[in-house]
């Protein structure tokens, strides 16, 4: 099985590389109203296997206290026409599965999930991760929740910038 890398795996080359990170969670979409946004900051190492997958692993501060690490794997799965990944971190034992799409502005990945509730793992709800690129060495991801509301709650934002 040899398969030969598609423009959506060309895509995914743009990742490739050494970030810096500083990202923002505002609590009151996972733990309550009144609580104030947190800050932390990390570094995420990207790099490509095989020009099909991009694997990124990053280190840095949790907002809340504490050290993880974390790491995303991204693909394109020819035959369904979809990005696919997976997310894990070292704060949770839970494995996340991506299903996305890219805009028509070939700027904005738009990653699917499904996962504990932040507050209560007894209960599941929808995710939405979003990675933009606004330079080739600066994007934003932003994550959110789906609440019971049925409106999109973003609880993270992380700025990533290309070192130097």
């Amino acid at each position: 099985m040899q398969t030969e890398p598609h423009n959506e795996h060309q895509w995914l080359q743009k990742l490739v590389g050494e970030w810096t990170c500083e990202i923002e969670c505002e609590t009151e979409a996972t733990v309550g109203p009144d609580q104030p946004s947190e800050k932390a900051t990390g570094t995420e190492s990207v790099r490509s296997l095989g020009g099909l997958w991009v694997v990124a692993e990053g280190q840095g501060g949790m907002p809340g206290g504490g050290a993880a690490t974390t790491m995303m794997t991204l693909g394109y799965d020819p035959q369904k026409q979809r990005y696919v990944g997976t997310w894990v971190g070292s704060m949770m034992s839970y494995l996340w599965v991506y299903d996305g799409e890219l805009d028509t502005s070939n700027n904005v990945l738009t990653l699917n999930a499904e996962g504990p509730v932040m507050s209560t793992e007894a209960k599941t709800a929808k995710y939405r991760d979003v990675i933009e690129f606004k330079s080739d060495d600066h994007r934003v991801m932003t994550s959110h929740m789906l609440g019971d509301d049925g409106q999109w709650h973003r609880f993270m934002m992380a700025n990533y910038r290309r070192k130097p």
